[in-house]
């Protein structure tokens, strides 16, 4: 069955999920699919959800991509009087944005288990969407365990991970880093079932 969207995830902060998802929604949108992108929650500023938003065309408000906003730089659990976060809320935006649009290209924030309250994190905001997962990853020394990690968290929450996306971050430069020209490999021979992609966002137009 063909997917409504796509959660993605990271396996850290700052590995690059807004570039993922903004490349991967250009390149939808140039083959004539009619994706639009979503970031449920984002702390310090709306950049990563403009970005989303112009990757999109405009097709959607910025309140519709971005239902939750909060000021401060920090993980959503940590910021004083903060509102509480409704997950109803946000899968309300969810549900207008994919009568419109498919697929919606979903973004969380930071990884997988960030804490967006006292009892909850965003795994469970992940397995409200109940939508397959694209983990990316940041290519370098110590991926290989964020990686497994993430995975087996998502497996253990029930969710279907789809793909892992090695991403290159600038001022990293290969030769300084040995890993870089064996991580994906390995994770391939780990994790046999799921797709591990490098470099180019337009590979996973596979997944669609």
């Amino acid at each position: 069955m063909k997917a409504r969207g796509f959660f993605i995830t990271g396996t850290d902060t700052g590995v690059g999920k807004t570039w993922v998802t903004t490349q991967w929604l250009r390149c939808l949108r140039s083959k004539g699919i009619d994706a639009v992108g979503m970031k449920p929650v984002e702390c310090g500023g709306r950049d990563d959800a403009t970005a989303i938003r112009e990757a999109g065309d405009l097709v959607a408000t910025i309140d519709e991509i971005n239902p939750v906003s909060l000021a401060e730089p920090l993980a959503p659990a940590a910021i004083s009087g903060a509102p509480p976060i409704d997950v109803q809320e946000i899968l309300a935006s969810f549900e207008l944005l994919s009568m419109l649009h498919s697929p919606v290209l979903v973004e969380g924030a930071g990884g997988w288990l960030v804490p967006i309250d006292r009892d909850r994190t965003m795994a469970d905001l992940a397995a409200a969407f109940a939508l397959p997962v694209v983990v990316v990853a940041a290519n370098r020394l110590g991926v290989l365990n964020h990686t497994l990690l993430t995975v087996r968290a998502i497996h253990a929450a029930g969710l279907e991970c789809r793909a892992v996306f090695l991403n290159e971050i600038d001022g990293q430069g290969a030769g300084e880093d040995l890993s870089r020209g064996s991580n994906a490999r390995i994770l391939r021979d780990h994790l046999e079932d799921i797709e591990v992609i490098e470099r180019d966002p337009a590979a996973l137009m596979c997944l669609i």
